[in-house]
């Protein structure tokens, strides 16, 4: 089988190494089916498309919606070097599945309007499938109803003409769509748990997403409801485009 590509952005070690065992957990692969390659440490390199099955881009510090003076020269470079990518992805269809900032850089390559207005704190929420959303291969085992894990500071406020909505919310609308029939991208957090999101709570804490008196609330408020189908995603993802 050829390997699935998990391309990941977070600088620290502990909620890095932990997103990339969660993806492993949730897709079912080997860690010789996932090859992590992190971009803040060093740049992408050239890659084959025909040496994958799949990619994946994993959550991180980075906002597409962020003004071009307050990105860094890492972030102004990942950005460019996903952008790249994505021409070949998208105009391949190949299979490719965005989680929270994978979100972000596919909206933006085809043209969404990304901005703070559907921003949502950290927590779980319930979000909804669409009727395409439930003939969805990736989708049409889940409720149409489910909860999921989220937490971010930009979301979609425009879907681009390509894009077809799979999954809404009630505070943030767009939580998951298709472009073509491949390329799949999500707001919420497919690949996490409790535990995992806890170590997130506690990494990024001071970095805006909640106040500083506010951690023990958020750390509360993952556990409101539980998440038991998201992981599913990831699994039928890696079963259908394994090859």
């Amino acid at each position: 089988m050829r390997p699935f590509l998990l391309l990941a952005t977070r600088a620290e070690d502990l909620p890095a190494d932990e997103e990339y065992a969660l993806f492993l957990r949730y897709t079912g692969l080997a860690p010789h089916q996932l090859v992590r390659h992190r971009l803040e440490a060093e740049p992408l390199g050239e890659i084959d498309l025909d040496d994958w099955s799949g990619i994946f881009v994993g959550g991180g510090p980075f906002n597409a919606s962020d003004p071009p003076g307050k990105k860094s020269p890492v972030q102004r470079r990942v950005e460019g070097e996903i952008a790249a990518l994505l021409d070949e992805v998208i105009a391949r269809d190949f299979p490719f599945f965005g989680a929270c900032y994978g979100i972000g850089t596919v909206g933006a390559h085809e043209g969404a309007v990304i901005d703070g207005t559907y921003r949502e704190p950290i927590s779980v929420v319930e979000v909804r499938r669409t009727d395409a959303g439930a003939s969805d291969p990736l989708l049409q085992h889940l409720p149409d109803v489910f909860t999921a894990f989220v937490g971010h500071k930009e979301a979609i406020t425009v879907l681009p003409p390509s894009a077809t909505l799979l999954v809404r919310g009630e505070a943030c609308p767009v939580q998951m769509f298709r472009v073509g029939r491949n390329v799949y991208a999500t707001q919420f957090h497919p690949e996490l748990d409790v535990d995992g999101i806890s170590t997130r709570i506690r990494a990024y804490a001071g970095h805006g997403y909640f106040a500083a008196d506010e951690l023990k609330l958020t750390l509360a408020a993952v556990r409101r409801m539980p998440v038991t189908h998201t992981g599913a995603i990831l699994r039928s993802f890696a079963k259908r485009y394994a090859r």
